[in-house]
């Protein structure tokens, strides 16, 4: 778990324990500070290296541009004049992309090192200073109530009373002081994840748009390329049989793999740090010792073992286990413990302490540990006072009839539902809406009340329901997938919670996404879009029982499950699904990056060509126009998320599980000698021998057009690279061929063509 949230009730304990959380939030803190200190620090030195560096390329360039060889005899073979061209485009190549390096170095400042060290001096300094006024107000309260507790009691009442009424003032103005440091140790904490994080992004587009630059320049020496692949490897072929023979067997020592054998643990042993227990005068004590357990036995023998000391092992001791309960941190300050109860000392409970996480779960399945007992229930989120509202027909009656005035007064109303009516006007129109005669008032008529007023009640009356609509008890289940899992999985989640939802819930609740999704279509006018109705009706639509600052800090989850509801809320709604996975099972997560290298590891460098694949300007019958200029947009796909995938290893025959996706670089090699046309990523690409001939059976090839064919998906897919597209169970392409990359195919969905996985689909 991270840092624990400052509750605003503990200013007014003032615990141990709430010292040590804000203790936590202010080392991050300071963390964070050294942090962005050194960042600027090494910033600095990457600007002077990289100052270095251009001076160096540039110095390089020159020296490769002046160079010639020389030859024996009075003329040059084609190949040397090959080589002096390329030497010369090379040093011309470095000028221009040094060029676009001093160019990337002006911005870097303004974008990387100014706002991180404004947000160090204002965010954090700031930080400090509240700290260093909050820790010279706590002296001077605990001071004075110290002074105030030892005055005699023989002195007047009126003293007394002047010296109770000091303190006092004084405990306010600290419990004040106390709220706004926690307050702010709080913003600071969540304001850091984007004004750190905020610079780098305009840092690194500032790099890669210096990296594209060079992609540009590379494509203007491409001609000397064919003439430069020939030389090298007429030049490879005059080795001598001898430096062949060195090489192949350096090459041979290279590829022989080192083996490593690793000892598989025994399931049951490890070390464990064993409390053990003295007089009060002296508290306890954490030895770690060497323990096996027993599993039919239920025989746990602890030797004491520490390696600090030479490798000394001391006495063993063994105890029968009865039970074995994870014991919470609120209970003990101490991470990854477990409560051992004892057969042989009834009554006797050992705590241990594992080594990690993972170590921890490891020791609870050993011994079949289990949860502990016992739930906090924190306050219940408190009802509007005075609004009686329920989910009856009147109240679903007052959401139809507010969404047809809304629709038909206000839609294209900038700032709709961010802009609120007034307090008063908005639960006098509620507490009509709400009685036997409501359906006399019809709102998209009626010139009493504004849009506004009428936005501010209905988000008021879904507020002030018993429960919200999406239910307290599914509260965490909705909240899960958002926080984890593939875009796929969030989706199908969420569709399975949905009709789990009482009926009337379930029907209000499709109303309401129903307009909301018609609201954002219309965000060019209202300017609410998605994300932004996400803020809005995140809390409204779903919320905790409990209100505490833990539960604040799910707002953003909240918000993305109600954006996912809105962006997907017909095929929600058009019916149940045909499958739910079990309820509380784990969600699917998305492979790492790391593992997607796997596949790609062994395949050659590339540089991104956006002529080899026109995905960008396609017509829907899958025909490739003309390539277009690029406009630096990106295409992608309505119905997932572009996020890295979820896959499952291949199979021999279909199932539930979708086959592994064939690794493929989706961008043109710089070697290859693949033409650059719009249509050329279907014709294949032109293998040269050395002379950089192409023989009459590949020419007849290339002549050949592919037959475009209509297929289904079979398989969910999410795509990993712009010329990838994404895709649900059931799409149907247009337009599919063959492509270049092996194992994919290319193909058109709405409107869109790109690169599709040859074993996810099944041609019509």
């Amino acid at each position: 778990m991270g840092l624990y949230p400052l509750e605003f009730s503990e200013c007014y304990l003032d615990s141990p324990g709430f010292r040590e959380k804000i203790k936590s939030h202010e080392a991050e803190l300071e963390k964070t500070n050294r942090f962005i200190k050194e960042l600027y620090k090494d910033g600095k030195n990457l600007i002077n290296a990289t100052k270095q560096l251009g001076m160096a390329q540039r110095k390089f360039a020159q020296c490769l541009g002046e160079f010639q060889f020389e030859y024996i005899g009075d003329a040059k073979t084609d190949d040397e004049k090959c080589i002096d061209d390329s030497l010369l485009e090379f040093s011309s190549f470095l000028k221009n992309l040094e060029d676009q390096r001093e160019l990337m170095m002006r911005n870097i400042t303004e974008t990387l090192m100014k706002p991180l060290e404004k947000f160090r001096k204002e965010q954090l300094g700031a930080a400090r200073a509240e700290r260093k006024k909050y820790e010279k107000d706590t002296e001077k309260y605990y001071s004075s109530l110290e002074k105030l507790l030892n005055m005699s009691a023989k002195k007047k009442e009126p003293q007394l009373q002047e010296a109770d009424s000091q303190v006092e003032v004084m405990r306010l103005h600290f419990q004040e002081e106390s709220l706004d440091y926690v307050c702010k140790l709080q913003e600071i904490q969540e304001r850091k994840k984007f004004e750190c994080v905020e610079p780098m992004l305009a840092f690194f587009q500032t790099v890669f748009t210096f990296y594209h630059q060079g992609f540009e320049l590379a494509n203007d020496f491409d001609h000397y390329k064919q003439n430069l692949q020939i030389n090298i490897q007429n030049t490879r072929s005059r080795f001598e049989g001898a430096r062949l023979e060195v090489h192949e067997l350096m090459k041979r020592i290279r590829e022989a793999p080192q083996e490593y054998r690793q000892t598989s643990p025994i399931s049951s042993e490890g070390y464990l740090y064993v409390q053990e227990k003295r007089p009060p005068p002296f508290g306890s004590s954490w030895v770690k010792r060497y323990c096996t357990f027993v599993k039919e036995q239920k025989i746990l023998h602890m030797v004491t073992f520490d390696h600090r000391s030479g490798g000394k092992m001391g006495e063993t001791e063994s105890v029968t286990l009865k039970s074995c309960v994870r014991k919470t941190t609120d209970v003990l300050d101490r991470r990854f413990c477990l409560d051992l109860d004892i057969t042989d000392r009834p009554g006797t409970v050992l705590t241990v302490q594992s080594m990690s996480e993972d170590d921890h779960k490891f020791w609870m399945q050993a011994m079949g540990g289990k949860e502990p007992l016992g739930h906090y229930l924190g306050r219940t989120c408190s009802k509007e006072r005075g609004i009686d509202a329920q989910l009856d027909d009147l109240g679903m009656g007052f959401v139809q009839n507010s969404i047809n005035a809304i629709e038909k007064r206000g839609i294209n109303d900038q700032g709709l539902y961010r802009v609120v009516g007034v307090s008063s006007k908005v639960q006098k129109l509620l507490a009509l809406m709400i009685e036997e005669k409501s359906h006399e008032v019809d709102l998209s008529t009626s010139e009493e009340w504004d849009v506004k007023t009428i936005t501010s009640a209905l988000k008021l009356y879904l507020r002030s329901l018993p429960e919200p609509l999406m239910t307290y008890g599914l509260y965490k289940d909705f909240i899960n997938p958002a926080k984890s899992g593939s875009p796929e999985s969030r989706f199908q989640a969420i569709h399975c919670l949905v009709h789990k939802l009482p009926d009337k819930n379930q029907h209000t609740l499709g109303l309401v996404l129903k307009h909301l999704a018609n609201v954002a279509d219309h965000s060019k006018q209202n300017l609410m879009t998605v994300a932004n109705l996400g803020v809005v009706f995140g809390p409204t639509l779903m919320r905790p029982q409990e209100e505490t600052v833990a539960a604040i800090m799910d707002l953003k989850f909240q918000n993305i499950v109600v954006e996912i509801l809105i962006k997907q809320h017909q095929k929600i709604f058009a019916g149940a699904p045909e499958s739910c996975p079990a309820s509380g099972g784990p969600v699917l997560l998305a492979p790492t990056r790391q593992s997607k290298k796997v596949a790609r590891q062994n395949r050659p460098l590339a540089v991104y060509n956006p002529q080899a694949l026109d995905i960008k300007s396609v017509s829907p019958d899958g025909s490739s126009p003309t390539p277009a200029a690029d406009d630096g947009s990106t295409g992608s796909s309505d119905s997932v998320e572009s996020q890295p995938s979820s896959h499952s290893p291949p199979l021999a025959t279909p199932s539930d599980t979708p086959p592994e996706k064939s690794g493929h670089t989706p961008l043109s090699s710089p070697l290859s000698n693949t033409s650059t046309g719009g249509g050329a990523s279907l014709a294949g690409s032109r293998e040269t021998d050395l002379t950089g001939a192409v023989s009459s059976d590949e020419a007849q090839a290339e002549e050949s057009v592919p037959v475009a064919r209509k297929a289904e998906a079979v398989y969910p897919c999410e795509a990993e690279h712009d010329s990838e597209l994404s895709f649900l169970i059931g799409a149907i392409f247009t337009g599919v061929t063959p492509s270049r990359e092996p194992g994919w195919l290319e193909g058109v969905l709405d409107g869109k063509r790109g690169l599709i996985p040859e074993n996810y689909v099944q041609f019509l």
